[in-house]
């Protein structure tokens, strides 16, 4: 449909985030993606973007984070997501439009939503991107991302197309802090009788509440790696976490060797997470875990060899065993 040899890359404007709803509800990760729009929208001299599909959205002030407009489409059919219906609507507002950048979660529902929307846009689309970047000359989005198995981070440009479709780990980006003076204009779409196609029905929702560990939300992650040598270990970890009120996250490695289930993995394959203190026990630190927590405020590692990369990277690096120093940390906290 779109291409540059049908329409001059000049005419392609704008910075768009597709934010997420869920009951009506705006997810963290669309002020993640607003920060990480103003600033590449900013070198650009362009606008921000904010495109809502959902059915009685609440609240969609997002001026605040950045927005410089809000596109909404509010619709009772878009209470559950259908990634063929919300594809048509955004697909066809692109084209009506023309965003020079449109950056998305890469989340469950962004990994289904923005896939269909490249293929239908003729434009490339790179995944899981951990850092972005722009050239201000040209419009070319710097993509960054873990390639290889995450042993090397690659910069993707998609120079020949637009728009150029990024989406975005949450929790690497951080949200920026709001301004409640900024104010902007809201653009109310609907949905077109094109737009359906009648292929799927969602009968119900279900919430698994057993398996779902919400690190995502958690303020201290007290983590571990092969160096817990065990479920003991993790017990260990479980100590310290209730006592600071914190969350247990491991590495792949722990998690492959049975020690802990998959759901508590941070990583490239795992969870990212942005927590305030990330406390790493007996993680080495390949690149593949750091992707997940480096964005963290604050660092700790514990580990007998100073010389892992964990160690290198955190703010405050403390090599001995970590089965003497967390029963002590245990202790003090008790006492206090």
């Amino acid at each position: 449909m779109i291409t540059k040899t049908e329409i001059e890359k000049a005419n392609f404007r704008n910075v768009w985030v597709i934010g997420e709803v869920e009951d009506g509800n705006i997810l963290p990760v669309t002020h993640e993606l607003l920060g990480a729009a103003r600033n590449l929208a900013d070198k650009r001299g362009s606008e921000v973007w904010a495109v809502l599909m959902g059915n009685s959205i609440q609240n969609p002030h997002l001026f605040a984070f950045g927005a410089d407009v809000c596109l909404l489409v509010d619709d009772q059919r878009l209470t559950h997501f259908i990634d063929e219906l919300e594809s048509k609507i955004l697909s066809r507002l692109i084209e009506k439009y023309l965003p020079e950048i449109i950056l998305c979660g890469a989340t469950s529902r962004g990994r289904a939503l923005i896939p269909r929307v490249a293929v239908s846009s003729y434009c490339g689309l790179t995944a899981d991107c951990t850092q972005l970047d722009i050239d201000p000359d040209n419009g070319d989005l710097l993509q960054t991302r873990p390639a290889f198995g995450g042993n090397i981070l690659a910069t993707i440009r998609s120079s020949n197309h637009r728009p150029q479709i990024a989406s975005v780990r949450p929790r690497v980006m951080k949200i920026p802090q709001p301004d409640n003076d900024r104010d902007g204009i809201t653009i109310f779409e609907k949905i077109l009788p094109t737009d359906e196609i009648n292929n799927k029905k969602v009968v119900d929702v279900y919430h698994d509440s057993q398996s779902a560990i919400n690190l995502a939300d958690a303020e201290i992650i007290i983590a571990g790696g092969r160096g817990t040598h065990g479920k003991a270990g993790f017990e260990l970890l479980r100590q310290l976490a209730q006592k600071v009120g914190g969350a247990v996250g491991a590495s792949r490695a722990a998690v492959d060797s049975g020690w802990i289930p998959y759901t508590h993995q941070v990583g490239q394959t795992g969870q990212t997470v942005q927590t305030k203190i990330y406390i790493a026990c007996g993680i080495s630190g390949q690149i593949q875990h750091l992707v997940g927590m480096q964005s963290c405020d604050l660092i700790i590692a514990i580990d007998k060899n100073p010389d892992t990369p964990m160690m290198q990277m955190a703010d405050i690096a403390i090599t001995g065993d970590m089965f003497e120093i967390l029963p002590e940390l245990i202790n003090e906290i008790n006492q206090r």
